[in-house]
Formats: structure tokens, sequence, C-alpha cells
């Protein structure tokens, strides 16, 4: 089997899962520190002339799991492998996709341009924060998203499709709102937001009716949680029954775990494109679903030369 899996340390439990999917193992590699911190990678198994795809995703500690990825990289490179396909479930600086004031850096695209010339040629990635970032790339690039996974989920648990409304936190997600409530045949409020600064977000209007809904607030992803719990009290403000919400990504750093513990959400479902910490893990109002599968798929259409898209239709 030319197809070879590798695993840097970000997600180990979802790597775990998607070989298990795939019905492999992954790869064998050593990959320890320095005493000052630097990163060395030894891969422990004749790769010549493989098919590799690498599972990391680069969320926090962001820059180390990065280096690990780069590292990892260039190591199979050297070793006479045939491709290497990063697959990154959570992609790092992904919100620093333009400049927003004077004398600052699009880090996104410096970043991709660091991971093709460690030696990649083929990116996978999950709901990115920017979809422009796909064009940062020379390389092919496929944006997948989790939401048959959210959706499938959300349909067993709200079977009243006419008491749904789903929210869009900020006017950037009202596109992904309206997928949602098209596939559950749901209504689609907005959050009118001012953001004040960097994680620091005001919600002043509600568009849309919750009424004596149940508000489900998407999102791609849940940062500090200001903008999220901002949101929540909108609604509830506004009479919905009750408040949950939905991402893909659940970034959860500073005082995010508290501030959903202390919110008027009753649950927040996210996936496994980050592990959750041992604070986050231990709050019953999280939920995690997995995208391994569609992860395992996604990589054995590649592999195929299947299509991809066909995943999402």
């Amino acid at each position: 089997m030319r197809l070879c899996l590798f695993a840097g340390n970000s997600n180990r439990p979802l790597a775990n899962k998607i070989a298990e999917t795939l019905g492999t193992s992954l790869g064998q590699a050593t990959m320890r520190r320095f005493s000052d911190g630097e990163v060395f990678v030894e891969i422990g198994e004749n790769v010549r002339g493989k098919d590799v795809y690498i599972l990391q995703s680069t969320c926090a500690p962001v820059n180390d799991s990065l280096m690990e990825l780069l590292i990892m990289t260039d190591a199979l490179k050297r070793a006479s492998v045939n491709s290497v396909t990063a697959v990154l479930p959570y992609y790092g600086y992904a919100r620093q996709d333009r400049k927003v004031a004077p004398r600052t850096p699009i880090s996104a695209k410096l970043v991709a341009d660091i991971i093709t010339t460690a030696g990649v040629s083929r990116v996978v990635s999950m709901d990115l924060h920017a979809g422009q970032i796909q064009g940062f790339f020379n390389i092919p690039f496929d944006n997948l998203y989790s939401l048959p996974v959210i959706v499938e989920h959300l349909k067993t648990k709200f079977t009243n499709s006419e008491e749904v409304v789903l929210v869009s936190p900020d006017a950037g997600g009202v596109e992904r709102a309206r997928a949602y409530a098209k596939r559950l045949n749901a209504s689609v409020a907005m959050i009118d937001k001012r953001r004040t600064g960097p994680n620091v977000a005001k919600a002043m209007n509600l568009i849309g009716n919750v009424d004596g809904m149940t508000a489900i607030i998407l999102d791609d992803m849940i940062d500090t949680a200001g903008t999220l719990v901002e949101a929540a009290d909108a609604v509830r403000k506004n009479g919905a029954k009750r408040v949950f919400a939905a991402a893909t990504h659940p970034v959860l750093s500073g005082p995010a775990v508290q501030r959903i513990r202390d919110s008027v959400l009753e649950q927040v479902i996210v996936t496994d494109t980050i592990p959750l910490r041992d604070e986050a893990a231990q709050l019953s109002k999280i939920e995690v679903l997995s995208v391994a599968g569609l992860l395992a798929e996604a990589i054995r259409r590649i592999h195929n030369y299947d299509s991809v898209s066909s995943l999402f239709s």
C-alpha cells in the first residue's frame, strides 16, 4: 500500500481514529525535543516512493505544532517519499488573513509559503476561518466542511425544525447559517456585532426572529468565547427559550471555559479537530463530535483520485 499516515503530537487521538477508519496504523516516527526546545524528528520505517499524509492540527502550542509539521515534512522528503499531503484539521494563523491596520502582517499567507517551501505537495484542512486562504497556496488545497457531521447530530437532537433558528454571530457567518438552515428546514437570524479590539466583541442588534424558538449559534471556531456569550445573551434577551451553540474548532483559550460555564448556553457542540484541554473536557456543557470518518474518507478519495467535493453534495 503506497498510502502512509504519520502524525505529529498536536492531535494524536484524532490521528489514531483516522488510521483505524482507514484500516491502517500510524507510521513510526520518533519526535523529541533538545534541551533548548528544538524539535527533532526521525522516521522509523522505509517510506521511499510512498504517498505520505501528515496529520497535524496547528493548534496550541501553535508554533510548536507548526514546527513539528515542517520538520517532519523535511525528514520525509529527504527519505525520498513520492508526495507529502498535510492534513490540517485546524489551520492556525487563519484569522490573520488580511491587513487590518497599517504595518501589520498577513500571517496566514506567510504560513502558507512556509508550508509549501518545506515540501508539502497538497493541503487538506477543515472549515477555514477565511476561504480565501486556499488562494494563498500554489498547490492543491481541499477545504472540507464539518457540516454533514454537525447537521446529522442536530437532526436527531432537534426533531421539530419549525422551532429552530440558526443564528450567525456576525455578518460574515450568514452563509454558513443559511447552509445549515437549508438542510434542517429551519429559519435564520443574525447578530449585528461591533468588535472593539482583538478578542473583544460587543453584540449590538439582532436581525431576525428568535422569540419562543430554540436558537443554535453557529461559528467556525470558539476562541475566548466572548463573541459566543454575547450572542447567547442577545438571543435570550430577544425571547429565545433555549440557546445552544455549534462550532467546528474548540480553540477555547483564556477564559473561554469559565465563560461558557457561566453563560445561558445549554450546550456547546464542537468537533475533535482540536483536542480539548482538561478543564474543557470536564465541562458537561461541551459535547464533542468526531470528524475522523470524514477526514479518512477525504484521504481515501484523494489517494484514489476520486471526487472530494461529492462528499458534500
